[in-house]
């Protein structure tokens, strides 16, 4: 006979040393009461590791092509999901009866022999001297040369203490730092945009009116690289047409990048030369900020076309039972975009089985659970497959601009985000040292903003899926910053609590061998089944999970 779901939880308490009714914290335990309900027991039996592994064969097939935003295999596996939607009977979420919200994407290239970059009365030749990234513009003028160009006021660095950049071509160090300063340490030097200031911002707050970049001697020396540089600045810039342009740190401003040869001739009799300073980054001593001589001028013209591509989130609706509740959601995220194909000869498609075909596909899975539970929980769900992540968050960024239902009406979101990979006994591989293991997910996030959201994520998979849960991301000095890196943060930051799931990097991180015969089916299906518990909870309680941490809307990084 099995026993009574009360009496289970308090021995697996007693087990573990928490007297019954008593959390770790010394708070009050939580007592999962859903995950013994049939309609559950039935609907998460109906996720598999066969069906999981159905999907993600079609959605990181070679047919797909990467699924970059945007491309045909990308608009593909959008029609993938909402066939399969429809199939079942979930609602439309996308607005006007649609799977789709539509997202017009701006598309800026370069125009045909619209490019001219000159040194004086010498023109420098494309593709040998320099590169250039689509931004309209003609500037010309004098230049001074910045190094990397960071401003940070608690550490007295500021580039042009001694050197005005005002009307005048700035020349700075592609992807260095100041000494003692990391990316990661940015958060605590105080606030973006005051106390520091990245450097093509600076650069153009300072008065510049174009930027040279100088790439590292070791990016310039592998030809792979700097062909996918090339046909990157090619493709075109491009971005959602309602949102900011531009990522982290862009700059409006004309930009160029110059290659070795194109440097030599930019730094010929002057005080350092080429070699000197393209040796001094990213490591070595630092070259001071200088201006070059005023007899050197540039020219820098760049002329463009723009086109507007349409591309699109995908969402669906589980309503809920309860006639006051179903008007709550529990919202659940996955980006359903990868990265498209590397140049070069071989396997050039990055599959992206892990990264994020798995969320991908969980979604669809836990959709389909539900579209079929013989009883629909209280609260309703949300399923939104986002665009564009791997470009800068964007599908999450929009629809927490553009929301299809109130945000407000969101009580939670799950973000999953690679959650198919494990680290196999004996693996050394170092590139493998943060992959989590056979029965270990990380969960970052679950008590950031809501300690109440942590004590029912904790309940749940003690009483359901008993996965090893690591919380080594939540650490605030966390050098890869995960909470700030995937979909959930734009959630988080309109007030909503979120739990993120992720299993790790690997060493087919955004490479070729990131493919569906390197997943870990067993552990795939236990994740997502303790993730669609922990909905179910969370769509059953009476109140929502309270805020008692909100989160800063201020961006480390």
């Amino acid at each position: 006979m099995k026993q009574p779901f009360a009496a289970v939880l308090a021995l697996a308490l007693l087990l573990v040393g928490v007297p019954p009714g008593q959390a770790e914290s010394g708070r009050p335990a939580y007592a999962p009461s859903a995950l013994n309900q049939p309609a559950f027991r039935t609907a998460v039996a109906g996720v598999t590791a066969a069906q999981l592994k159905d999907y993600l064969t079609f959605v990181a097939s070679d047919e797909m092509e990467g699924r970059l935003t945007p491309s045909r295999g990308h608009d593909v596996t959008a029609r993938f999901i909402a066939t399969l939607l429809s199939r079942w009977g979930v609602k439309p979420g996308g607005g006007n009866g649609s799977y789709f919200q539509p997202i017009d994407l701006v598309k800026q290239k370069l125009a045909p022999g619209g490019v001219e970059v000159s040194l004086g009365s010498r023109t420098l030749t494309y593709g040998r001297d320099y590169l250039v990234v689509p931004s309209a513009g003609e500037v010309s003028g004098g230049l001074v040369f910045a190094g990397d160009g960071w401003f940070i006021k608690a550490k007295g660095i500021d580039p042009y203490e001694k050197i005005d950049p005002k009307g005048k071509i700035v020349i700075l160090t592609q992807g260095g730092m100041p000494a003692g300063v990391s990316r990661q340490s940015l958060s605590s030097l105080g606030k973006r945009g005051e106390d520091w200031i990245d450097p093509m911002t600076y650069a153009q707050r300072k008065g510049a009116t174009g930027i040279i970049m100088l790439p590292t001697l070791l990016s310039q020396a592998n030809p792979d690289g700097l062909a996918a540089m090339k046909r990157r600045f090619e493709d075109g810039q491009i971005w959602p047409e309602k949102l900011p342009r531009g990522a982290r740190g862009a700059s409006s401003l004309p930009t160029v990048y110059l290659l070795a040869a194109g440097a030599q001739a930019l730094f010929a009799g002057e005080k350092v030369n080429a070699a000197t300073i393209l040796q001094s980054f990213p490591s070595g001593k630092p070259v001071e900020p200088f201006e070059l001589s005023a007899k050197k001028q540039a020219r820098i013209s760049v002329k463009t076309e723009t086109e507007r591509v349409p591309s699109q989130n995908v969402i669906g609706i589980v309503e809920g039972s309860d006639p006051v509740l179903k008007s709550e959601y529990v919202a659940f995220g996955a980006h359903y975009d990868h990265s498209g194909t590397n140049a070069g000869e071989g396997d050039t498609i990055l599959n992206g089985a892990d990264d994020d075909g798995s969320g991908t596909v969980a979604l669809l899975a836990m959709a389909e659970a539900l579209q079929k539970a013989p009883r629909k929980p209280k609260r309703s769900a949300i399923f939104v497959w986002h665009m564009g992540e791997e470009q800068g968050l964007w599908g999450s960024a929009y629809f927490t601009s553009f929301p299809t239902v109130p945000l407000a009406k969101i009580v939670a979101q799950l973000n999953i985000d690679m959650i198919g990979r494990s680290r196999a006994e004996g693996d050394t591989n170092p590139r493998n040292k943060d992959l989590s293991g056979p029965n270990e997910v990380y969960v970052i996030g679950s008590r950031m903003m809501s300690t109440e959201l942590g004590d029912i994520s904790d309940a749940v998979n003690k009483a359901y899926g008993n996965l090893s849960f690591n919380y080594r991301y939540d650490d605030p000095n966390d050098p890869e910053r995960f909470f700030y890196r995937s979909d959930h943060i734009h959630y988080a930051r309109k007030g909503i609590p979120i739990i993120f799931y992720f299993t790790g990097v690997h060493e087919d991180y955004h490479g070729p061998d990131d493919e569906v015969s390197k997943i870990d089916f067993a552990k795939y299906e236990k994740i997502t089944r303790t993730i669609f518990a922990t909905f179910w909870e969370l769509a059953e309680r009476k109140a929502r999970p309270a805020v008692d941490k909100p989160l800063s809307t201020e961006d480390p990084w």
